[in-house]
């Protein structure tokens, strides 16, 4: 789950980290008041949504009067504003952020992640901050310093302080840097976040240590345990057949293909979409109905796939483990009958009661083509699309 960034802001205070003042905004007039509301003589209109490159697209803009507050606010409140992480079609800006000017000395970049290989929370930091990490990491690697970090031990100020000075923080304001580092920890780890990311991170003139910009990811899987994150969440922001799609606990994920894949288990799914791509064609989504798959389930998948005018053919690809084949073969007809199904559907199922589920596809009177591997699955519907 993401959040905007003055969400990830309202998180960062309550762990003590520093950030400029703000107001979320969601029209030009509230823009305005804002903006009277916190005063001084420079502001920032900047747009809220779930991507990175906003200021590249035309989405931050500084304001130097009232009369451009309302100007900058009337041009991107509701502009579809496009990013190199929204992809052409862009996002409609329906937040703003109106923020205090900031004296900016220098700019720095901090992460918090998880490390699988370590098993341990990596801490970035970079001296290149405001930039796209990954350019930095592609082009000027060794300007990206990492610690990792034991949970059950927590940042040492050794760490902390490693950072600081690997960035090239000045010694006045190293201390400010240590306690925002361990700030930055704490909160990554209490909210149960997957990344938690300060971009830039700031040094003032006057020596100060800020966040400039920040973003979060959250483990969908702890979100019941933080009621108070959940209600950031903003629909407008989400794909809606992911979201129609969590509805029914099916892990979906759109994508640009024309061949819709239903699969049991995330790992055979990917395995799945490697496949379709490996004989030529290009998967039309992600989808997972794990290991307890009803045939309402396995109906309302077929649904959401089908929504996507691009689909022209659908791939079942089922080991029947936990899941039991004729469940799914059963849920299959099911679906096939109630959408009407109107374009070539290949299923291969292995596994519990392999058997039972192909005759109950065999005997259904519907056009299913049936496969026995997974290459064979995949030459089929892309011989059958094509």
């Amino acid at each position: 789950m993401k959040i905007h960034e003055y969400q990830a802001k309202e998180i960062l205070r309550k762990f003590g980290v520093t950030t400029p003042n703000g107001i979320a905004c969601f029209s030009v007039d509230e823009a305005v008041s804002a903006a009277q509301k916190l005063g001084g003589k420079v502001w920032v209109v900047k747009a809220q949504i779930h991507a990175g490159g906003r200021g590249k697209g035309g989405g931050v803009k500084v304001a130097k009067s009232m009369d451009e507050v309302r100007s900058f606010a009337s041009a991107i409140l509701g502009m579809q504003l496009v990013t190199h992480q929204t992809g052409p079609e862009g996002q409609k800006v329906r937040r703003l952020l109106i923020e205090e000017g900031a004296d900016i000395k220098k700019e720095y970049y901090v992460a918090a992640l998880t490390d699988r290989t370590t098993q341990k929370v990596a801490i970035m930091a970079s001296s290149e901050g405001g930039m796209n990490i990954e350019e930095v990491a592609h082009n000027t690697p060794e300007k990206i310093i990492k610690v990792f970090v034991d949970p059950l031990v927590g940042v040492t100020d050794a760490q902390a302080l490693e950072l600081a000075q690997g960035i090239g923080v000045p010694a006045g304001s190293q201390a400010q840097a240590v306690d925002t580092f361990k700030k930055l920890y704490n909160c990554y780890m209490e909210t149960d976040a997957s990344l938690a990311e300060i971009n830039p991170l700031i040094l003032e003139g006057n020596g100060n240590i800020k966040a400039l910009d920040a973003k979060f990811n959250f483990d969908s899987n702890s979100l019941y345990r933080h009621e108070d994150i959940v209600a950031f969440r903003d629909l407008d922001e989400e794909d809606a057949a992911e979201i129609e799609a969590s509805k029914y606990d099916l892990a979906y994920i759109s994508l640009d293909g024309n061949i819709g894949c239903l699969v049991n288990g995330a790992g055979l799914a990917m395995a799945t979409m490697d496949t379709i791509k490996l004989y030529g064609a290009e998967p039309a989504n992600f989808l997972d109905v794990g290991g307890g798959a009803t045939t309402e389930k396995v109906t309302e998948a077929f649904k959401i796939m089908l929504k996507n005018s691009k689909v022209k053919g659908i791939l079942v690809n089922i080991f029947g483990g936990i899941m039991r084949c004729d469940t799914i073969a059963t849920g299959v007809v099911a679906a096939a009958k109630e959408v009407h199904l109107a374009v070539p559907l290949v299923v291969r199922m292995k596994g519990t009661n392999e058997d039972m589920g192909k005759k109950i596809l065999a005997d259904s009177g519907l056009p299913i083509i049936a496969a026995d591997t997974m290459a064979e699955a995949a030459e089929k519907i892309v011989a059958a699309v094509k």
